[in-house]
């Protein structure tokens, strides 16, 4: 009963937002005009899925809290968010495919278009599987159908988002945000009582089980510098990125929906992670053991729930992912529409055409993530997957921006070279029959002196085919900092040795970069203004351009809202740092 009214006034809400929207710009990009707090609410429900609770509660449960650098991977960077998020809607572009254009030309484009409709559908599908692994686990496998409750959710979700388009997701994604911080804390009243409060818990685990960072937890500092790198990189280019930033009703709308929705998806990392500790005591209390880890959020689930508050917990799950499913099917019906259909199928097309293009297209993609849902095993590593490979698109994207000398040739390089290493090195790592010492860089260099060893014994083919094959590999951290090294340096060294782009597009495109977007009309043709001028000039912009003196003039007075912003996020960081600790000593020794 619960969940179906849940899914009644999702879908009646969704619709009754989805009343105004007529035109293919309402419904890829909501008009640009989504305030700040639904820009918040948006950030923060399509970047966080069920998953994530039950993936924290698991590890924690084994491991102890340090492991909430697994879902702090991002923490370190989410005050770039503020110095980034600028970029996407300054380039007065619908789709991320667009800006690539703009920058490097439309055979990367369409490189770039190719990866993300597949980026969108694995994802997709990855929110359907997740969901209904999470619910079967929560609910005990008996009291809901898992398979029932996921097609009720994909066609809800399809309906307020079919006809409403983006700002249907958006205040959707708003609402549901709350049900999402419900899901991450409401476990945690009922737990302490359980196990006897604070002190209870501290006397049934180790005293490392609340450090909030050792080694033990299997997550040292080079996997965390590694994981924000790859946050980072793969964000900036990830096809719903002009979604997330650029749709506020000004630019800094987007600054505080994607940095602070961020902000409260960490915030409520310390909530799993705390489930996950109330579980271990719990187990050790009642003398039980879990088959899996995974199973720990579903276990407090049943131990603590009844009748109705199991529904709204279920709810709750659904809401974490139709929030992000949302938001891809809008995002895939746009990329195909502006960077396939109006390219090459139809460059005359009305925006009416535009509008059914987007919808269709958006239902079709949708439908083939519900396929790959059947099909994918293991939901946790394909997420990973998905993230990794944004990562190497992304370096182009990054690299476009903070350097003007990149160019396509230097672009496909590094895409290439990048994804190259990545699998080579996976691979390596497969080779060793005794495995590495560790999966960062110890790791991957134990594996190279292995394969040097066996060439000069005259054993390399014998070596090299010892190794495995896969798509999906698990997340390492030594690959991964070895691919976006040999990326980053064939971006640079392949731009310099190749003709530079033409200076009128260089110039073009950071002259939109150079100018604030907050003009109301920015989109009628009416030159903005400059954003030096307003105090919005961006940080990172070509950062060969620091070694001139013109950069450093009238430094505060042009870069003011980058500098004020990025150290406010900072604060709040660091607050959200020392929340978490302060939890841990909670009815510890020290106390």
């Amino acid at each position: 009963m619960v969940v179906l009214v849940y899914f009644v006034g999702i879908t009646g809400f969704g619709l009754w937002i989805s009343r105004k929207t007529k035109s293919s710009s309402g419904y890829f990009l909501g008009e640009r005009k989504l305030p700040w707090w639904v820009m918040l609410g948006q950030a923060f429900g399509t970047g966080t899925h069920a998953e994530n609770p039950v993936a924290q509660a698991g590890v924690t449960c084994q491991l102890g809290f340090a492991t909430i650098w697994y879902q702090w991977k991002n923490l370190l960077i989410t005050p770039f968010y503020w110095l980034i998020a600028p970029w996407y809607r300054r380039s007065e572009c619908t789709t991320v495919s667009e800006m690539i254009e703009q920058r490097y030309g439309r055979f990367l484009s369409v490189v770039y278009s190719v990866f993300a409709l597949a980026f969108l559908i694995f994802c997709q599908g990855c929110m359907l599987k997740g969901a209904a692994k999470v619910i079967s686990v929560a609910s005990g496998g008996t009291a809901i159908s898992p398979n029932m409750v996921v097609a009720g959710m994909t066609v809800v979700f399809i309906i307020y988002s079919f006809f409403g388009g983006l700002k249907a997701s958006a205040y959707t994604d708003f609402v549901q945000s709350f049900l999402i911080i419900v899901l991450s804390f409401m476990l945690i009243p009922l737990g302490l009582k359980m196990v006897g409060g604070f002190s209870g818990m501290h006397q049934c685990l180790p005293a490392d089980f609340f450090d909030l960072y050792n080694e033990k937890s299997g997550v040292d500092l080079f996997t965390i510098l590694m994981l924000a790198l790859n946050g980072l990189v793969g964000m900036s280019a990830q096809p719903h990125a002009i979604s997330m930033n650029a749709t506020g009703i000004t630019e800094r709308a987007g600054r505080i929906g994607q940095t602070y929705g961020a902000m409260v998806k960490r915030f409520c990392a310390i909530g799993w992670g705390l489930t996950g500790l109330l579980t271990a005591a719990m187990l050790i209390q009642s003398g039980k053991t879990l088959a899996d880890h995974e199973m720990a959020f579903g276990y407090a689930c049943r131990k603590l729930l009844g009748p109705g508050w199991m529904g709204l917990m279920v709810a709750c799950m659904l809401a974490a992912n139709m929030s992000t499913c949302s938001n891809l099917m809008i995002n895939a019906g746009a990329l195909f529409t502006r960077d396939f259909y109006k390219v090459f199928l139809k460059p005359r097309a009305t925006d009416r055409e535009l509008l059914v293009a987007g919808r269709i297209s958006g239902l079709l993609f949708t439908g083939m993530g519900i396929v790959y849902a059947l099909a994918v095993e293991q939901v946790l590593d394909a997420f990973l997957f998905t993230e990794t490979i944004s990562a190497l698109f992304g370096i182009m994207f990054i690299g476009g921006i903070l350097w003007r000398r990149a160019n396509r040739q230097g672009a496909m390089a590094a895409t290439a070279g990048a994804c190259v290493s990545f699998y080579f090195s996976n691979y390596l790592l497969t080779c060793l029959t005794s495995g590495p010492a560790d999966n960062g860089s110890k790791g991957l260099w134990t594996a190279f002196g292995r394969m040097f060893d066996a060439v000069a014994n005259g054993q390399a083919c014998e070596f090299l085919a010892s190794g495995k094959h896969q798509l999906i590999y698990p997340w390492m951290a030594g690959p991964f900092g070895f691919s976006m090294l040999t990326g980053f340096l064939f971006l640079i060294v392949v731009s310099l040795l190749t003709k530079p782009e033409s200076a009128e597009r260089t110039g073009r495109f950071f002259d939109k970069m150079n100018h604030s977007t907050d003009n109301d009309q920015l989109f009628d043709g009416i030159k903005s203004p400059s954003a030096g001028e307003c105090g919005e000039d961006l940080i990172f912009l070509d950062l060969p351009g620091w070694l001139t003196a013109k950069r450093w003039k009238g430094f505060w007075k042009r870069y003011r809202e980058d500098l004020l912003g990025f150290v406010i996020a900072w604060a709040a960081i660091g607050f959200i740092i020392w929340m978490a600790w302060l939890i841990m000593q909670i009815g510890g020794a020290k106390c």
